[in-house]
């Protein structure tokens, strides 16, 4: 399966999509891990056919947006990122709505912050989109804003990048918009209902421009708003 994480920022919409195959068999998570005295390693191992489920499904959500797909490795010194590069490569023909670009994960972390723009779907390895995905999250401001997805070939799973936040349980100042915004991606990845997620998106996006903010991300001076009264005023909007 693949993870996105899907932005809502001053400066663009961004889904950094990363592998997860939830098997013992993939990614330096996954890989072997041992400590002898004072010597340890972690291995890191990837097929091309994991890698093209990946990278299949990468394709697939950049066909579906903007159709631009960066993949994020380092090819200049790691073999598992040159075999990366060779299935993006033998894939791309089938995609040819798809702009395929490369670049080295140091670079892509300074350009993810500087120019957050540049880049719709991202696709990598498991630890790089694991910090790359979370350094993008001070472009929305707040885990509150960032909804994510768990996608696969069978049932695709949605829920907020910053959980269910059992500390402020019963306050009524949760912000909703991540779980808002899992809906839209449930439209546009699951029902294939790109108007319906674009509906979505705009709300949210038009009831922040209207200066309604949850206590997560309202501007010192700013009376922030309840969970019912943002998620009121992006009902209103669809």
């Amino acid at each position: 399966r693949a993870a996105r994480r899907h932005l809502i920022g001053e400066h663009s919409t961004v889904t950094v999509l990363y592998c997860t195959v939830p098997y013992d068999t993939i990614g330096i998570y996954f890989g072997e891990h041992s400590t002898v005295g004072d010597v340890a390693h972690d291995t890191c191992s990837y097929s091309e056919a994991q890698i093209e489920r990946a990278l299949s499904a990468a394709f697939e959500a950049a066909e579906k947006r903007r159709g631009k797909l960066t993949v994020v490795d380092k090819a200049n010194v790691l073999d598992t990122s040159r075999l990366w590069r060779r299935v993006a490569n033998r894939l791309a023909p089938a995609h040819p709505s798809v702009e395929l670009e490369f670049m080295y994960v140091d670079n892509a972390a300074m350009q993810l912050i500087r120019r957050p723009s540049h880049f719709d779907v991202v696709a990598t390895e498991n630890l790089f989109g694991d910090i790359l995905s979370d350094a993008a999250s001070v472009l929305p401001g707040s885990l509150g804003l960032m909804p994510s997805a768990s996608i696969g070939s069978g049932i695709n799973m949605y829920e907020p990048s910053g959980g269910s936040a059992p500390d402020i349980a019963g306050q009524g100042i949760a912000n909703p918009a991540a779980q808002i915004l899992c809906g839209a991606m449930l439209c546009r990845y699951s029902l294939d209902a790109a108007a319906a997620a674009d509906a979505i998106e705009a709300a949210v996006r038009e009831t922040l421009e209207e200066g309604l903010y949850t206590v997560d991300i309202a501007p010192p001076g700013v009376a922030p708003c309840s969970t019912v009264a943002f998620g009121d005023a992006v009902a209103a909007k669809i």
